[in-house]
């Protein structure tokens, strides 16, 4: 029974993330990530001489960056449910017998058909990279995000963080400036979004994500044991 209690592991071995401070996700190998949250356009509804137009910005906006970035989709289905409960409590004040009789054949019809039917939502995320594994024996790297992650942090320390997070900002904004071009528009997820994008990334059975308290400075999933 021990060697079983010895050899289980925590769901945050199999994580990457390190922590996720000031909107910025450190990851084990002390790489800093940002994330963009981005809009989508419907291509198939341009006319041709459009979608060769988007294709030719798409391919110079790709060309134009010097680092990597991942473009990942988040397809889900959709939780009805609190536009359910609205609509069943408008029912209950509406004093129009047949505006009445109406909203509560409408909510049938919207049970009947999402219990038929899949309705999606997606959601697209670029995460931009920046590798400072140069300084990964450093004191101050070591210190920051080190085993003591809780510890004070020095005037050195918090400026040297700064100055990265600020080189992954000016990435950031060169790949906000090409979605534009695009007529995508973007926007940087902050802490508590990337801890919600992150644990429901890796418990894609739990529709709602429980109070983490403090854990918006720390791993998505450090309070989640299996």
């Amino acid at each position: 029974m021990s060697n079983n209690v010895k050899s289980s592991k925590s769901t945050q071995d199999f994580i990457p993330i390190k922590e996720i401070r000031d909107g910025i996700v450190i990851l084990k190998d002390n790489s800093l990530r940002m994330v963009l949250m981005a809009s989508s356009i419907n291509f198939a509804l341009k006319s041709a001489d459009e979608q060769i137009a988007i294709l030719s910005q798409y391919q110079n906006f790709l060309n134009s960056l010097d680092f990597p970035i991942q473009i990942a989709m988040e397809s889900r289905r959709l939780d009805i449910r609190p536009y359910i409960t609205l609509l069943e409590k408008q029912m209950k004040d509406q004093t129009n017998d047949l505006v009445k009789l109406q909203t509560r054949e409408y909510i049938e019809f919207i049970n009947n058909f999402t219990d038929s039917t899949d309705i999606m939502t997606k959601s697209f995320y670029i995460a931009v990279p920046y590798e400072v594994t140069v300084l990964e024996n450093s004191s101050w790297w070591k210190k920051i995000f080190g085993q003591k992650q809780n510890s004070g942090l020095g005037e050195d320390e918090l400026r040297a963080f700064q100055e990265h997070k600020t080189q992954l900002e000016q990435r950031a904004s060169v790949v906000e400036s090409g979605l534009a071009s695009l007529g995508i528009r973007s926007v940087q997820l902050g802490t508590e979004e990337l801890v919600e994008l992150y644990y429901k990334a890796f418990n894609p059975g739990e529709n709602e994500m429980p109070s983490l308290g403090g854990i918006t400075e720390q791993s998505p999933t450090s309070n989640k044991e299996r």
